[in-house]
């Protein structure tokens, strides 16, 4: 018996086939090899075409069943990780209207802050905890106000993750902890938040039929089977945003714990036990994979937009040529902490969520042309991304959530040792790296959706701790004095 598990990120979609009896990976590969492409038609716009996921997905799954060489009949379920509220728009013969408009896209920001100036603060916070921000319901008022003309022939809007559901499936259907994502779960009514759907004038049958995390959510059709190279019947029994589903692939389901990424962005997502939120919405909270009325589990997340993306950036234009991640990696580790006095900050994709939305760019600072080099641009990149990390945890734990221990995939920044390494030192935190991935972990879902396990523990007991950085002690005074050096930037 067999799990397939995929992650649809803004870059790529990856996929991953995972033995059910003894959690080993079979095959995992992701497209395309070179990263998917972004429009931005406008500053601040960032769309990507659904019909080029569904493509790339289609690759990687034809990948890994020639890799693993298994019948099809024998994978027992499909989970389906995505990259977070998006908004993608379908007619009522379920096609797609417009391009997507994808996380990263900052042109909604001010009809959910009219937004939640008009409702109100409190009502936003203590209903939705958050205010409305630049989430899936702002991008959806955006479409309405300027493009009439495609708003009138919508049948649903849905999420990245809900769109491949749909596709696989032909059943269109969302979730509760996908529809926290856009801010449109009311926490107190544990519905979809009525108030703010009648404030922009939507009506709630745009929204699609609500499913459970974890179970049933549509089975593949026959056309489409043909098409992947898989099953008729197969049935989807897990979805979650890439935050979320980061989280459960790491195991952390629970008050106290945290889970952190360093791809194209860069998130720590801890767990509440209570529907706890930041007045000022720099960070977010949505319900997590497993939070029911009952049992509150609410993640609270930090995102940065700019941090894998910087790493790219330097890779592309400013490290010598040829050389790749691993090398970049070799140069920075010669540079002393703290760069010898170069800081980068990297908010240099978009609207900062943890900056109150502001759009500060990508900056360089204090270099010398006589003293420094590429080697202290690399590391002053990877120092920079850790610093916001700092930033953004440092507001996470005014809200309770310490942060003594992080878990995260050995994969992009955190195979950086100099990231890692100056997190964990300013921090204090003891990180812990995991043999996992969000593909990985979708597959889990599915597994625990499906019924194959009892619960969590029974689907993560193989999970394998690979690397653990603790602080150094020798480098901790310096590490904070870059960080307060770059703090003063930041805030000039």
């Amino acid at each position: 018996m067999y799990l397939l598990g995929y992650d649809l990120g803004s870059s790529s979609v990856k996929a991953s086939l995972v033995d059910a009896e003894t959690c080993e990976v079979l095959a995992t590969d992701f497209f395309p090899k070179k990263e998917m492409d972004i429009k931005a038609l406008k500053t601040g716009w960032a769309e990507q075409d659904p019909a080029v996921w569904w493509e790339n997905l289609k690759q990687v799954t034809m990948s890994v069943m020639a890799e693993a060489k298994i019948d099809p009949a024998k994978i027992a379920a499909i989970g389906i990780s995505y990259q977070m509220h998006g908004l993608v728009l379908v007619d009522k013969d379920l096609n797609v209207i417009r391009d997507s408009i994808i996380w990263c896209d900052s042109r909604a920001v001010p009809y959910g802050e009219k937004a939640f100036a008009e409702v109100g603060g409190e009502k936003c916070l203590s209903h939705l905890l958050n205010s409305p921000g630049n989430f899936t319901l702002s991008k959806l008022a955006w479409v309405k106000e300027n493009e009439p003309e495609n708003y009138a022939k919508i049948k649903y809007y849905m999420l990245p993750g809900d769109y491949i559901a749909m596709r696989m499936t032909g059943k269109p259907c969302t979730t509760a902890s996908g529809l926290s994502e856009g801010i449109a779960w009311d926490f107190k009514e544990n519905v979809p938040a009525k108030f703010l759907y009648d404030y922009f004038g939507f009506d709630r049958e745009l929204i699609p039929e609500i499913v459970p995390t974890f179970g049933m959510q549509g089975t593949m059709t026959a056309e489409i089977a043909a098409e992947l190279g898989l099953a008729a019947g197969i049935p989807v029994t897990y979805r979650a945003g890439d935050q979320p589903n980061n989280a459960l692939s790491l195991n952390v389901l629970n008050p106290g714990e945290i889970a952190a990424t360093g791809g194209t962005s860069g998130v720590v997502y801890g767990v509440n036990e209570d529907a706890k939120y930041d007045p000022l919405s720099r960070v977010n909270s949505f319900a997590h994979v497993n939070h029911s009325a009952d049992r509150v589990r609410v993640g609270v997340l930090l995102c940065i937009n700019g941090t894998a993306i910087l790493n790219t950036w330097i890779k592309n234009n400013v490290a010598p040529e040829g050389i790749g991640y691993a090398d970049m990696n070799e140069l920075a580790k010669n540079i002393p902490v703290g760069s010898e006095g170069v800081s980068i900050i990297p908010f240099g994709n978009g609207a900062e969520r943890v900056l109150s939305n502001e759009e500060p760019d990508c900056s360089i600072h204090g270099i010398n042309f006589l003293r420094h080099g590429k080697a202290h641009l690399i590391r002053a990149a990877h120092e920079g991304i850790a610093f916001s990390f700092k930033y953004g945890m440092d507001i996470m734990n005014e809200m309770g959530i310490e942060t003594k221990t992080i878990r995260a995939g050995h994969a992009n920044l955190f195979l950086s040792p100099v990231f890692r390494q100056t997190l964990s030192n300013i921090t204090g935190a003891t990180i812990e790296l995991y043999n996992t991935d969000g593909s990985i972990g979708a597959a889990r879902g599915a597994g625990i959706g499906a019924g194959v396990y009892k619960n969590a523990e029974d689907a993560f007991c193989t999970l394998k701790k690979v690397v653990t950085v603790t602080p150094e002690k020798e480098h901790e005074k310096a590490g904070l004095e870059a960080y307060d050096r770059w703090l003063k930037i930041l805030k000039r």
